[in-house]
Formats: C-alpha cells, sequence, structure tokens
C-alpha cells in the first residue's frame, strides 16, 4: 500500500472502539484512529497526522450507517471539547463497550484465562448525565462578538490548551453552572483578569468546584497566580458565592509556578469550614481540596461494595488498603475486619482519612504517610527484624499466618509500582482485590502477579464516567497454594 499522508482523504470502515472511544478503521494493516466514528459504519475521513503503524484521521462524512446505537449527542460542544468522547453513542452501548475493554485487556495483555474467571455483568448507572461532583474550569481572556476582552470559562479542546467556553456541562452537578456565571461576573465587576499563559500573567486561572451529593455541600476554590487579590475584591467574591444554597465553604489557592499542575502549594481558606462532608453507605467523610474523592457518589457505592463483596471478611482478618486516599475504602471495609491499615502518599488525604476515621467512630483502622511502595516495605522490614510480626503496638489485628489477609490496591493510573507489587508478593496474602482506572495497567499488573502465584477469579466492570471512555474495574485475586 502506498504510504498514507496527512491532508489525504480515505474511505473507511470501522471495525472496533480505541481506549477513549475512538474509532478504529484498518487500511491494510494500518490503523487509522477516528473520533466519533462507530464500529460497523463506512465513513469518509480526513488524515491529520500519520505515524509508522497508525495514525489520525477526521471524520468528514458517515457513507454507510448501521445499528451502531448513534445517537444526538446532548451537549451543543461534544466532539470539540475533549472530555466526553461517547456522548454519540447510547448508553447500553456504551456499556457493553467498556465491558469488553476490560475484560480483552485482561486476556490479551495480562493473560488471563477467559474460561476460569467469572465475568460478572458491568454496574451501569441510573443517569448517565450531571453526574460528577468535582470539576476544574480554566479560565482565560476570549474576546466576546462585541470584540470586547472578557473572562470565560470551559474546557480545552483535545490536545490542545484553546478553550470552549462552557457554563452548562451536562455531565457535571448543576450547581456548577451557577458558580461559574457568578465568578465570571464578579470577575468583570472588580476588574480581575483571567491568566495569561503565554505571558504568564493575569489572576485566575481556575474555578475548582466540589458538590457533596447526599449533603448538597458545595466547595470554591479560586486557583490564583499570585496573591493579588485586594480585600474589596475577597469581600465582593463572599458576597457573591454565599448567595448560593450550599456553599460551605471557599478557598484560594496559590499557584505562581508556570506549570500544568492546577493546584498550588499555598491554600488559603477564604469563607466557611476546611471541608464538605459527604457520605459513602453509612460512612461519613470530610473532604478538603486536595483530597482524592471518587467523582461519582452513586457509582461509587457500587464499586466499594463490590471491593467488600469480594474481599469476603467474616471479621478475623487483617486487610491493607495501599493507596488509601481519604480512607474512603479503608473505613467501607473497617466494619468487616479486624484490623486495616491504609497507606498514601499526601499527608493532606491521611489528616482527612485519621478525621474520617474519628469522624465514623472507628477504632480498628490505622493511616501511614509515604509512598506505598516505601512504606510497605519498611514495615515489613520491621515485622522480619522483630521476628514476632510488629512490634508490639503495632501487633492488633496482624494475620497469624503473615502480614496480610487481604491486600487492597486503588492506584493511579499508571498502575503499581514494580517494588511495591514484589512486596504484595512477599506480604502473600489470600486475596488481592485491585482496584483499577485502567485495563491496560491493571492487565500488566495482573501478569506480574500472576508469576508470583495468583490467578484473577472474578472481575466486575463499573461505569464510573458515562459519556467518556474510561471504566472503573474490580478484579479479585486468589494465591493459588492457599
Amino acid at each position: 500500500m502506498d504510504m498514507l499522508k496527512k491532508n489525504q482523504e480515505v474511505t473507511l470502515r470501522i471495525d472496533d472502539l480505541g481506549n477513549n472511544g475512538e474509532g478504529i478503521g484498518h487500511m491494510d494493516g494500518y490503523a487509522l484512529f477516528v473520533k466519533g466514528a462507530l464500529p460497523g459504519e463506512i465513513i469518509r475521513a480526513k488524515i491529520m497526522r500519520c505515524k509508522k503503524n497508525y495514525g489520525f484521521a477526521k471524520m468528514t462524512e458517515i457513507l454507510q450507517s448501521v445499528d451502531a446505537g448513534r445517537v444526538e449527542p446532548r451537549c451543543p460542544v461534544a466532539g470539540k471539547c475533549g472530555g466526553c468522547t461517547l456522548q454519540h453513542l447510547a448508553y447500553e452501548k456504551q456499556l457493553a463497550y467498556k465491558q469488553k475493554k476490560v475484560m480483552e485487556c485482561l486476556v490479551r495483555l495480562g493473560g488471563v484465562d477467559e474460561e476460569t474467571v467469572e465475568w460478572l455483568p458491568i454496574y451501569g448507572m441510573d443517569e448517565p448525565w450531571h453526574y460528577r461532583n468535582k470539576a476544574q474550569f480554566p479560565i482565560r481572556m476570549q474576546k466576546d462578538e462585541w470584540g470586547e476582552n472578557c473572562p470565560v470559562s470551559g474546557f480545552y479542546v483535545e490536545r490542545t490548551h484553546n478553550i470552549i467556553p462552557v457554563t452548562d456541562c451536562v455531565i457535571q452537578h448543576p450547581c456548577m453552572k451557577e458558580i461559574l456565571e457568578l465568578v465570571l461576573s464578579w470577575m468583570q465587576e472588580q476588574h480581575v483578569p483571567a491568566y495569561d499563559e503565554e505571558n504568564h500573567s493575569g489572576l485566575v486561572r481556575h474555578i475548582y468546584i466540589r458538590h457533596a451529593h447526599y449533603t448538597g455541600q458545595i466547595m470554591v476554590c479560586l486557583v490564583l497566580n499570585s496573591r493579588e487579590l485586594h480585600p474589596e475584591q475577597r469581600k465582593a467574591l463572599v458576597a457573591k458565592l454565599t448567595q448560593i444554597h450550599g456553599v460551605a465553604s471557599i478557598f484560594l489557592n496559590i499557584n505562581p509556578k508556570q506549570t500544568n499542575v492546577i493546584l498550588g502549594e499555598e491554600m488559603e481558606l477564604l469563607w466557611g469550614e476546611e471541608y464538605i462532608e459527604d457520605r459513602i453507605g453509612d460512612i461519613h467523610y470530610h473532604i478538603s481540596p486536595q483530597s482524592f474523592y471518587q467523582v461519582n457518589p452513586m457509582q461509587t457505592e457500587k464499586l466499594y461494595q463490590t471491593v467488600l463483596e469480594f474481599a469476603g471478611l467474616s471479621g478475623g482478618e487483617t486487610v491493607w488498603d495501599l493507596y488509601c486516599g481519604i480512607g474512603t475504602i479503608s473505613l467501607f471495609l473497617a466494619g468487616g475486619a479486624k484490623k486495616v491499615y491504609g497507606v498514601e502518599i499526601v499527608p493532606e488525604a491521611i489528616q482527612n482519612a485519621r478525621k474520617n476515621a474519628c469522624l465514623n467512630g472507628i477504632g480498628n483502622v490505622e493511616f501511614a504517610c509515604g509512598p506505598a511502595e516505601e512504606i510497605v516495605p519498611k514495615m515489613a522490614e520491621k515485622i522480619r527484624s522483630t521476628g514476632n510480626l510488629m512490634a508490639e503496638e503495632e501487633n492488633r489485628g496482624v494475620a497469624r499466618t503473615g502480614l496480610a489477609d487481604v491486600v487492597v490496591v486503588d492506584p493511579p493510573r499508571k498502575g503499581c509500582d514494580g517494588a511495591l507489587l514484589d512486596t504484595i508478593g512477599e506480604m502473600a496474602p489470600d486475596k488481592i482485590v485491585y482496584v483499577s482506572c485502567d485495563p491496560a495497567t491493571l492487565a500488566r499488573d495482573v501478569k506480574v502477579l500472576g508469576a508470583k502465584g495468583y490467578r484473577v477469579n472474578k472481575v466486575r466492570a463499573v461505569d464510573m464516567f458515562g459519556q467518556g471512555g474510561h471504566v472503573e474495574s474490580v478484579c479479585l485475586l486468589h494465591r493459588t497454594d492457599s
């Protein structure tokens, strides 16, 4: 086949969906990824970028339509915004795609025997709209229809830092529209400039909002380029935001660095409480601005119930929860375990976790701060060196046969550190419950754990991100000699 070239027009049959929901077609074995295309469709596409073995194309026309589940997106900027990638696909088809993606990754990349695994049906959402409880909106100055510079909020165009102005996002909680519009009006009234990335000037970089599903409490945080917000401007901001029912805390975050990292190191409480409160099941949580907390509260409860079911606790087990965040899974498991140890790298999250344990009157949980791959080996070494599992003050509920009966891991998208997987192998728990937000890194780590004597027993996918390509999954592994 002749080499494809940029701007070349091609006719393409779409065979499958990629990792982020983009259509995949092939021309003599050369893969083309086409955003917005669906399997079974024959399309006309324009080549945008070519690499050695694959390329990217833009769909210009659907030549032949099939019953692929195509629907009209609800959002007027769907397809332009880099957020939702599957609004054009019926929700039941989204669920089938995500279930298939998890299974295929584990079988193809993880070496899992498809016939020996119990593949439980995916947990879908009852209402896959307006479900997100957290958003970070970049703010920039752009010309309006009259040519005047004004602040806008929105989302980045995919693979760029160009903003598509949006205040009403169909997957965010409705309260966020009102907050965005109030902050933007405050910026205009108070002559507060938005951040300019190129010149590293201006003031407001992001508006960061969290909403507690069960309590209705709202946290608003303005990320600023400097501390140069005058007292009168601060007072006017508080007056605006406290008009909104549910606003419980207002923060200023100072991030003067030229970086893509959203939050800076300095956090100032401008008004209200230092946290908002929410619950998952019967467990209540205090959530600070830096705390990791799942963005979909209704599905999170299903996710954690699956973790609890897979752990199969009877009351006498010692559980380690690695990458524990603010203790959400740790506290969920504590009621069925003898002892739970949580490990997390973010100091503020560990502070929240300890407060959350006190808030719920849970005494059989301990939390340690640091990288899990460093903290666990140190504790394991202490166990080996003492010869009696742990020092007396730490030896409450540790399993008689080893450091852990059950290990739960909920790592970031990059998966588990290799040293941590080695340590888990040395801990030799009977069960590992792996919570994953990326099937590919889950498969990679499952393959490593397989070489350490663990076999996948059950898998359930949970849709936390309706209208997008990502999916959470819970995987139960058993030690084969247990």
